[in-house]
Parts: structure tokens; sequence; C-alpha cells
């Protein structure tokens, strides 16, 4: 009893859905008359026909979609009331109906590079990706000739408008925001085309030469200023530390000889070769002492 309920439920949903689908579909409100006696000729010699040539006419009337896909019916040039069928089996009537298969799957295109002259009047070029689906199979059949083709033109010229509004510096460090403006922008437009706009994402953006090598050596020379200014706190503590040790070592004469003798036997192990160093001042005036 709860699933009857519920079934019921979410046909009641799927029928108002397609109902208020019917109503944005161009020139809906002028599809008020019925078949006329035409039609109605017609639908009956062509189910006396189905039913003549039973069992063969059960090939070409009965119709099969996947999950992913819907079929949108016309019966004689007009659009049938229920909005799309599927998934799942369906029947046509061949003499007088048509249908189009519908993809629901997200589909992806890459937007050819764009040349746009930002705001501060520096030229790039930029390419993206776009991630889209039918959301509503019947107004992407009714309200456009072809609904993919469309998005790929609309893509493009929201992409150079949006840009057009950005500075350089905006479009090389924002790319995130850019691209959820564009998404929104481009869902917005498609809407009434029943596509929906999942995902837009900026792959590149390339520059020109010049601005490139320009901006390099900027980058080059801020680093070389980063480096000295670096290296200059550097030498200023090592001058501060050894300022420091000076002082220390001057405290004590037995520090600074130690100090000496380690300072000579770093030297002697770094190279194979003879030092000369001259004899400390106090033992040569001890000898000079003991022979006066």
């Amino acid at each position: 009893m709860k699933n009857y309920k519920a079934e019921e439920t979410r046909n009641n949903v799927v029928h108002h859905a397609q109902s208020s689908d019917e109503q944005k579909i161009i020139g809906a409100e002028e599809n008020t008359d019925g078949l006329g006696c035409c039609g109605w000729i017609l639908t009956t010699c062509s189910l006396l026909l189905i039913l003549a040539t039973l069992p063969i006419s059960l090939i070409f009337t009965i119709k099969v979609v996947q999950e992913y896909e819907r079929a949108v019916i016309f019966r004689l040039g007009r659009l049938m009331k229920g909005g799309a069928k599927g998934p799942g089996i369906f029947f046509i009537i061949p003499c007088i109906e048509t249908y189009s298969k519908i993809d629901l799957r997200t589909v992806s295109f890459d937007v050819p590079p764009q040349e746009v002259l930002t705001k501060d009047s520096v030229t790039v070029c930029v390419d993206a990706v776009v991630y889209y689906r039918v959301s509503k199979p019947t107004i992407s059949v009714a309200n456009v000739e072809n609904a993919h083709h469309s998005a790929r033109l609309m893509a493009q010229t929201t992409l150079r408008n949006i840009l057009g509004l950005k500075n350089l510096t905006e479009i090389l460090s924002d790319r995130e925001g850019i691209s959820q403006g564009v998404q929104s922008v481009l869902d917005e437009a498609t809407e009434r085309w029943g596509i929906q706009v999942e995902r837009v994402e900026i792959k590149d953006v390339r520059l020109p030469v010049q601005l490139q090598r320009a901006m390099a050596a900027e980058a080059e020379a801020s680093r070389e200023a980063r480096a000295k200014v670096i290296a200059a706190e550097g030498e200023q503590k090592a001058a501060k530390a050894l300022k420091e040790a000076a002082e220390i070592m001057t405290q004590s004469k037995a520090a600074l000889q130690l100090r000496y003798l380690q300072t000579l036997s770093s030297i002697s192990a770094e190279k194979n070769s003879t030092i000369i160093f001259p004899i400390p001042i106090d033992i040569v005036s001890h000898f000079i002492h003991n022979d006066k």
C-alpha cells in the first residue's frame, strides 16, 4: 500500500513537471485544436493497417529507449501531451507519428581558444571546457533547432563577454570565480532550451610572447632583490655574532691563542701545504731576556 502511494505521488510530480514544461514550449498556447477531421481519418487508417498486418507491424510500432534516454513523440506534427516517453518500451503509429531520442547524460566540449581584449587593454587567448546535460527533453526539441550547437555558441560569446570585464591580474589569479560567473550566466541563458550547465573550467590562459618576457623579467628582478635583502640580513647577523665573539675572546689571552691555533689546524687540514706562522712575541722576549 505504501509503495502504491509513493508511486502515485511520484507520477503526480512527474505529470506536474511535464505540464509545466509544456507551458514553456514556444507556440504551446496556440496548439489547442485537436487532430481535425483529416487527422482522425489518418489515425483510423493507420490503426487498421497495423491490425491487418499483425504481427509484422509490431516491428515498426514497438520502440525501446535506454535508461539515460527519452523519446519525444510528434503526431501529425503536433507534440504529444504527457511529455517525453521512457525509459523502456513505448509504442508509435508509424504512419502518423515520429519521435526523437534525447540523451540525458552529461556532455563535455572544449570551447575553442578565444582572443579576448581585457579591461586593461591586454590581448589574451583563453580556452575552457563546459559540462552540461539536457534536463528537459521536450523543450530541447521544441524550442531550439539544435540545442547542443546553440549551447556551444553561447559558451563562446559568454566567455568573451565576461573576460572582457576583467583585468589581466584577475584573469590569472581568479579562475575559479570566472568559471562560476560563466556557469551562472550560461545556465540562465540555456534554461529556456532545456539545458542545464553543470560546470565550467578555464583550461589555459595564453599571453603574448612580449608580455611573457616582461613578466618573467619582472619576476626575476623581484627574486634577485629578495635574495639580496636576505643576503644582507645574513651578513648583518654574522657581523653582529662575530663582534660578540671578539669581545668575549679579548677578555682572555688564552682563548685568543686557542682560536689562533684552531684556525691554523683547519687551514692545514684543507690542503697539504707548508704554513709559516710567526712565533708568539712572548716566547721571543723570553729568550732575549735570558741572553742579556
